[in-house]
């Protein structure tokens, strides 16, 4: 029988509530609250940060935008491997601000270099900007880490949550035949692989746990704005798996995006690349953003991201 976490049933019973009374009142999504919403549930929920002894904003340039990024160093006196993490919010909320404590702690813990990054968000900027911005990233983070004589190796990761885990899929199948472009290792947490909605869960866990479908179905409808083949633009869906990097994905059992990551790890088993799964069987979508509810279970992501990115090095 499934059994959610009792602090995050008794919560998840307030929030239904509160959200049931602003909709009576004639509540309207809208990317601001959007935005204001996820940073308020992660400043309510995330209230202790880390120290790391080194952070920095820069510029990563490109001729069609320059994309900000946080550098977070936790030994800055010693070279180490860097791990680019695109953060969530469906393609149209987070930031590096709203994401800071959670880059912080990966730091931290995994003893890598965290470059976070603000891509370009829907409505205003569409698919495939965002993409576009994390390829940009990839391909230049190099330059102003040289620039700063930032310590660090030339050894690269990359990371993302729920819409950041559908880009780090995205461009990792899009950099298989880049030479140019080495990924090491890609963490998926709780992502969105699926833009078709037609998995079971997303069915079964779209309403009441955080994350509803409908919502969802919003986010894409903000996201896709140029007739895409939602298919065929599906990191679950996309042809040719060759050579995608060794993947840690991260599921929880009451998100909708549950089935797109058990797919996921099925395909790449499947072409034989090495993966990693780790299920949370009492958790629903964005916990980490809800760490002082499930303190025990975020302690054992960034753990096991740890572990995963170290292995062998």
């Amino acid at each position: 029988m499934r059994k959610l976490a009792p602090h995050l049933e008794k919560w998840l019973q307030s929030y239904n509530q509160l959200l049931a009374k602003l909709i009576a009142e004639g509540f309207k999504q809208t990317p601001t609250n959007t935005r204001e919403g996820l940073a308020n549930l992660t400043r309510t929920w995330i209230k202790k940060s880390v120290t790391v002894k080194w952070v920095q904003d820069d510029l990563v340039e490109s001729e069609q935008f320059n994309v900000p990024i946080r550098i977070y160093h936790p030994q800055p006196e010693r070279p180490l491997p860097l791990l680019i993490y695109f953060h969530g919010g469906g393609g149209m909320a987070g930031s590096i601000t709203v994401y800071d404590p959670i880059c912080r702690r990966l730091a931290k813990t995994a003893n890598h270099i965290v470059i976070s990054v603000d891509y370009r968000l829907a409505p205003e900027c569409p698919y495939p900007a965002g993409i576009t911005d994390a390829m940009t990233v990839l391909k230049n983070v190099w330059v102003p880490l040289e620039e700063r004589k930032v310590n660090h190796t030339h050894q690269l990761s990359i990371a993302g949550d729920s819409g950041g885990g559908a880009i780090c899929a995205t461009i990792s199948h899009r950099s298989q035949a880049n030479e140019s472009v080495d990924i090491r290792r890609q963490v998926l947490i709780y992502p969105s692989l699926d833009y078709t909605q037609q998995s079971e869960s997303m069915d079964l866990n779209g309403t009441g746990y955080l994350l509803h479908k409908d919502k969802v179905t919003w986010y894409f409808d903000n996201y896709f704005q140029n007739n895409e083949d939602r298919k065929a633009v599906s990191p679950l869906h996309m042809p040719g798996i060759r050579s995608i990097p060794e993947t840690l994905v991260i599921t929880a059992e009451f998100c909708p995006l549950r089935d797109e990551g058990l797919a996921y790890v099925q395909r790449l088993n499947k072409a034989g690349i090495k993966t990693e799964h780790f299920h949370f069987d009492d958790m629903i979508h964005a916990f980490l953003n809800l760490e002082d509810l499930v303190s025990d279970k975020c302690v054992l992501v960034y753990q096991k991201i740890a572990a995963f990115l170290n292995a062998d090095t």
